[in-house]
């Protein structure tokens, strides 16, 4: 392997450094991305795929594949229902902190937006779109969207999205073109994988410190109030069906 660009990321050196771990580690940013409201600086999509592609022609993570995505699913699950709790849990007052590039009310009203067009179906969909993904399920929580309804959703997507991309890449190593060159330039496809996902990662976080820095310039009022807070709660008869407005 062509392993001299970036011998950190050759998978033998990722294996005997993290060894059982390595697993633990992408369901750990699986989870947070879809858990923790700072999720969304985390890289998604194609970690799932390149875990996957790995899984089939490396066996990275000394397991088979059912198991690594039943693990995969298990985590953006279980991130899926801490998210709902923490809004559900904490309310509007989740919405009240500083414009930030670690949050902003873009961000959520761009979540409630997607909620106002697909219902309760953007639980599932919102799986598919970065950012929205992050903020989805606290704005179920802090709405009150039915729990046992939430749930269900909650895992649909997780499995269509967690495990479903992750064997959607492990299917991708039955290609013999993609599965040698997959061993042939591992270092420089994890590099590119990082870089894409970084790319977009990084350009939202600069324009979100800078809004944020163009409103606290303009004026005091960069700070989310109670009162606006409150008004960035959906009303539950969003969630009762999907529907387009």
């Amino acid at each position: 392997m062509h392993t001299s660009l970036i011998p950190w990321l050759d998978p033998e050196v990722i294996i005997s450094s993290a060894g059982p771990w390595a697993l633990l580690v992408v369901c750990a940013i699986v989870f947070a991305e879809t858990g923790l409201l700072v999720g969304f600086l985390l890289p998604g999509d194609t970690l799932l795929v390149i875990s996957g592609l790995l899984t089939h022609t490396l066996f990275v993570f000394g397991v088979d594949i059912w198991w690594v995505c039943l693990a995969i699913g298990f985590a953006a699950f279980l991130g899926g229902e801490v998210g709902y709790l923490i809004g559900h849990k904490l309310g509007p007052k989740v919405f009240e902190r500083k414009e930030s590039g670690l949050f902003s009310v873009e961000n959520v009203r761009r979540t409630n937006a997607f909620f106002d067009r697909f219902g309760a179906l953007a639980i599932i969909l919102a799986r598919f779109v970065p950012i929205v993904r992050t903020f989805a399920p606290v704005a179920a929580g802090v709405g009150h969207m039915n729990y046992k309804k939430y749930t269900l959703f909650n895992l649909i997507g997780a499995l269509i999205w967690g495990a479903g991309l992750t064997y959607f890449g492990y299917l991708l190593g039955y290609i013999p073109p993609i599965a040698n060159f997959v061993q042939e330039y591992i270092d420089i496809i994890l590099l590119g994988a990082v870089t894409i996902t970084l790319i977009p990662t990084v350009w939202h976080y600069i324009s979100s410190v800078r809004k944020a820095k163009r409103s606290t310039a303009a004026g005091p009022d960069h700070v989310t109030d109670a009162e606006e807070a409150a008004a960035l709660a959906l009303d539950p008869d969003v969630f009762d069906s999907p529907h387009e407005k």
